[in-house]
């Protein structure tokens, strides 16, 4: 009786047999460290959202990206900025610091969005933009309303605080340099009369001087009379 030939499971076609060899690369790729430029900042909030820049030219509102907006406070300066990046290619749209002078609105008709004017250096230099951000909700509209509003409060107060130093100082300054003009007006005041003291004693001093020398040579004249 013949023996059935064993079946012979069939490859699909596109597909490799795995035969446990294993192959070295051929280029090594090493670790390379990739820097953000964050390294030495904090992170003071961190959202999801949505930004926009408006058009002067077109006179619209065009999209930037969807990605996380931070509010980024240096270690050392502690300056803020807020920085937003793509949330895929990791783009910077949007790069500017949380000044004094910024003025940040609601946006009308949508309370998820809110808008404010900044000179920006996402693009590699300095513009004057209009932004507008919309988030998921009002709770983080708020917040980072708030936030913005919190960290722009105290550094006015800090510029409030330099100029008010800064002129102290220079009333300080004022002061000290005029003191040793005064001291050396009074020095020379004092100066000639000194030495019209000096003169006046050298002149009451000559007078007394022969006025002896008379008196003794009166005296030697009598004697003279009285032999």
């Amino acid at each position: 009786m013949a023996l059935a030939d064993p079946e012979i499971p069939e490859i699909a076609a596109g597909e490799e047999e795995d035969t446990g060899a294993q192959i070295a690369p051929i280029i090594r790729l090493e670790a390379v460290a990739v820097t953000t430029g964050e390294e030495e900042e904090y992170a003071l909030l961190d959202l999801k959202a949505k930004l926009y820049r408006f058009d002067k030219e077109g006179n619209q509102w065009k999209e930037r990206g969807a990605g996380t907006v931070k509010l980024l406070k240096h270690k050392v300066s502690g300056k803020v900025r807020l920085v937003m990046r793509q949330s895929k290619t990791l783009k910077i749209c949007a790069n500017h610091l949380v000044l004094p002078s910024i003025s940040i609105q609601e946006h009308a008709g949508n309370e998820k969005s809110c808008v404010w004017h900044a000179t920006d250096f996402s693009d590699g230099e300095l513009k004057e933009e209009l932004f507008c951000i919309r988030f998921a909700s009002i709770e983080n509209c708020k917040k980072f309303k708030e936030m913005v509003e919190l960290v722009a409060k105290p550094q006015e107060n800090k510029a409030e605080k330099s100029n008010e130093d800064t002129t102290a100082a220079d009333l300080i300054e004022k002061l000290t340099v005029n003191e040793p003009e005064e001291d050396a007006a009074s020095k020379k005041e004092d100066v000639p009369a000194a030495s019209e003291e000096k003169v006046e004693e050298k002149e009451k001093a000559v007078p007394a001087a022969s006025e002896e020398k008379e008196v003794e040579k009166k005296e030697e004249e009598a004697k003279q009379e009285s032999k």
